[in-house]
């Protein structure tokens, strides 16, 4: 089995201004505006990993997003190995598919396959 790369990350803070001017002052990421609760970052253009600070009030949290080849076998992989899906694939209108799995000791992590090129 060949390893999965981590590239996304997202940050959910109900401080947002606070979580961005942290995060460019430590590490000396620029963020851009998004549409919707999202400010975006090429997390210093290190190796294609990106990432956002998510505006939300659901809770603050971290967690990160691994590229899949296939997000429904990786559920699957998931369970069987004493994960939890709590999220199950679901396809953007962009044709991204993601999902939102807990690993057993309870932390979050996502997994996704971007949308086909064309």
């Amino acid at each position: 089995m060949s390893s999965t790369p981590v590239t996304w990350f997202e940050i959910g803070s109900d401080r947002p201004d606070e979580v961005q001017r942290f995060y460019s002052e430590l590490f000396g990421w620029s963020f851009e505006e998004q549409s919707g609760p999202y400010r975006q970052t090429a997390a210093g253009g290190q190796r294609g990993i990106g990432g956002a600070v998510r505006d939300t009030d659901a809770g603050n949290y971290a967690i990160f997003y691994a590229e899949v080849a296939d997000v429904a076998e990786t559920c699957r992989r998931a369970e069987a190995t004493g994960g939890t899906v709590l999220t199950a694939p679901v396809t953007t209108p962009i044709g991204l598919v993601r999902a939102l799995l807990r690993d057993p000791s309870g932390n979050l992590l996502g997994v996704f396959t971007p949308p086909a090129e064309g």
